[in-house]
């Protein structure tokens, strides 16, 4: 039986009314439309070699190489990186180690260097996946299934091939025992079939999530045999067995990791590996505060290093090895959102319960005086959580299909959100605007709080007051400017600083009541906003879902999200969705450079184009080698 395009996303409900009506006709009627019928409709699916998440690969089969590499780049040298914090763990995909796990392992800006997929992102691109350890995939239209033809070149680090149980293993393991969203995503399969002695099929409950297919398709691959299941979920230090193109040659807690180049790599000579992992050795060196790290970067123990302080950023370059050329800044921009930077609430707490508390208290953040003060102008105001792209819906009145997304959900959007006039509180930048503070004041009071010899109270007497959580000195010291804004209405704040480690044990436990967290913007948000913003994911201990929030507009925003079909339909929820999350005031909205600020040392080289999210020193090379 073939479907209609129209009646694919209903197909398994339709299925099975027509097989009720073929009760009469006899069993054969069932088989012939539930067996026959149907695989033939599933063999014709072609299999491919990349998917995306709407439109079409922009890459064709025999592509050479991804465009922000350097096919010609050298081989050879030593990548000295540095990172503030420290590392306890050897697998982010648990509970345990999912905030302090060893850098480098698998991400984008560091590489994925010991863990890889079944298929490799281009970054080029908003959502296309091409292949890499399955050489082709087979997806229907209806998202209902994925299947994943493996390459028989690829390899562990060890040697042994990567085999169709060590990918049931490795979705089943993470399903069973790792932390959120991943498990919740692997969770949605419902049925697995082995097609093939390099195939294999994984069938969904349904089609909604279209993004799904492709969410599974970047699931980590670990070796079956290899992995202790019994153990899994436990925070180590013994490294995984990989595919990727580099082994761990040093492992010292907390302070450093290093991996060695695998000259066996079985993917060296794939299109999407031509000009990627250049060098020899990667060394990650752990720093305990910022300034030490910056310190480092200016001796030269590390070689390049990413700038998030614009003072530093402006004044920091006033050192030998930077006036005679050695060291160089570069402003990089970039083709996707701004990330949205808050002050989160934990809207668990009785305090941020009501909206008009946050609101309120968003307000008193003097962005203009801190920008000039603090940061010399150079940032911008954040007001949304997708500024500086067509799915922000900062400035745009709401078109026709997000009203009718936000139909069911009448108060979930302020007038002024809605309409796009909304902005966030701009002052005089003299610290101290009293028009902001008194609309401040005014907000609060409707929610039942009163100014009496200067202490802001309830009505039982109970001041306002709450703790932020930091964990480095920028940190502290913006909160503190915070903290003395929302003193002059009687606020009263303590800013506590705690160590890396205890600042992580605090966050995945939700044991705070205002923290800084950055929410990293896309151009295609989908299945991972479950995790940070999902009812189900807000009381699940070390998942996304910083502030708590438990909203029915939200859920059915990323439904819509994730099961839309058309470019316009998916821009539409995208944006619905922003105008929730700003009306709900989950954090304070801070600032976004206009690009991205790096620093780096003349022996090491990086590509002339950079990809649409941004620098990754998978493509970077050694200047030293090419000489």
């Amino acid at each position: 039986m073939r479907l209609f395009p129209s009646c694919r996303r209903r197909a398994p409900a339709l299925r099975r009314r027509l097989a009720a009506g073929c009760v009469a006709l006899g069993l054969a009627c069932v088989l012939a439309l539930d067996g026959h019928g149907l695989q033939a409709q599933e063999d014709e699916v072609p299999a491919v070699h990349a998917i995306a998440m709407h439109g079409e690969p922009a890459l064709p089969a025999d592509f050479t190489a991804f465009p922000y590499a350097n096919p010609d780049a050298p081989k050879g040298g030593t990548l000295r990186l540095g990172v503030q914090g420290t590392f306890d763990s050897l697998n982010p995909f648990i509970v345990q180690g999912g905030w302090t796990s060893a850098r480098g392992m698998k991400e984008r800006q560091f590489g994925e260097n010991v863990l890889e997929s079944l298929m490799i992102r281009s970054n080029a691109e908003p959502f296309t996946l091409y292949g890499h350890l399955a050489e082709r995939v087979r997806l229907p239209d209806s998202r209902e299934w994925i299947e994943f033809i493996l390459n028989p070149k690829a390899r562990f680090s060890d040697g042994s091939p990567v085999t169709v149980d060590d990918v049931i293993f490795s979705l089943e393991i993470v399903r069973d025992k790792g932390r959120p969203p991943f498990r919740n995503w692997y969770a949605e399969i419902v049925r697995t079939e082995v097609t093939g002695e390099r195939s294999v099929k994984f069938h969904f409950r349904d089609g909604e999530n279209r993004e799904l297919p492709l969410l599974i398709a970047l699931a980590p691959i670990f070796s079956r045999t290899a992995t202790d299941p019994d153990t899994f979920d436990r925070s180590t230090l013994k490294p995984p067995l990989g595919t990727g193109p580099y082994v761990f040659a040093e492992i010292d807690p907390g302070r450093r990791v290093v991996y060695r180049r695998n000259p066996d790599y079985w993917g060296r000579d794939l299109p999407a590996k031509r000009g990627f992992d250049n060098f020899d050795e990667i060394r990650v060196e752990y720093y305990r505060d910022e300034t030490t790290l910056n310190e480092a970067f200016r001796k030269g123990l590390i070689d390049v290093l990413g700038f998030n302080n614009p003072a530093r950023w402006l004044n920091g370059f006033d050192f030998p090895a930077a006036r005679e050329g050695k060291v160089v800044r570069k402003e990089i921009a970039k083709g996707t959102p701004a990330n949205m930077q808050g002050m989160a609430f934990n809207t668990r707490r009785a305090l941020f319960s009501d909206v008009r508390v946050r609101r309120a208290l968003a307000m008193l953040f003097d962005f203009e005086w801190v920008n000039r003060n603090l940061y010399s102008g150079l940032y911008r105001r954040t007001a949304g959580y997708w500024d500086n792209s067509d799915l922000s819906s900062i400035g745009r009145p709401a078109d026709a299909r997000e009203r009718e997304l936000l139909a069911p959900f009448p108060d979930a959007v302020d007038a002024d959100v809605l309409e796009g006039s909304w902005r966030p509180a701009e002052t005089d930048g003299s610290g101290r605007d009293r028009k902001v503070l008194r609309a401040a004041l005014s907000l609060l009071q409707s929610a039942g709080f009163a100014l009496k010899d200067g202490i802001l109270a309830d009505a039982a007497g109970t001041p306002l007051a709450f703790e932020i959580l930091t964990k480095n000195e920028d940190e502290e010291k913006l909160a503190l400017v915070y903290a003395r804004s929302l003193d002059l209405i009687g606020i009263k704040v303590l800013v506590r600083t705690v160590d890396p480690s205890q600042f992580e044990d605090r966050r995945i436990k939700f044991d705070f009541d205002m923290v800084f967290n950055t929410w990293q913007a896309s151009l295609s948000p989908g299945g991972e906003q479950y995790g940070r913003w999902s009812t189900s994911a807000a009381d699940t201990p070390g998942s996304f879902n910083i502030t708590g929030a438990k909203n029915p507009a939200v859920d059915a925003l990323i439904d819509a999200m994730v099961g839309a079909r058309t470019r316009e339909d998916f821009v539409s929820a995208v944006r619905a969705f922003d105008r929730v999350l700003v009306s709900g005031a989950y954090a304070v909205p801070l600032f976004h450079p206009p690009g991205e600020w790096l620093g780096h040392w003349t022996r090491i080289a990086a590509p002339d184009t950079f990809p649409l999210y941004g620098y990754q020193f998978d493509t970077w090379w050694s200047a030293e080698a090419a000489d």
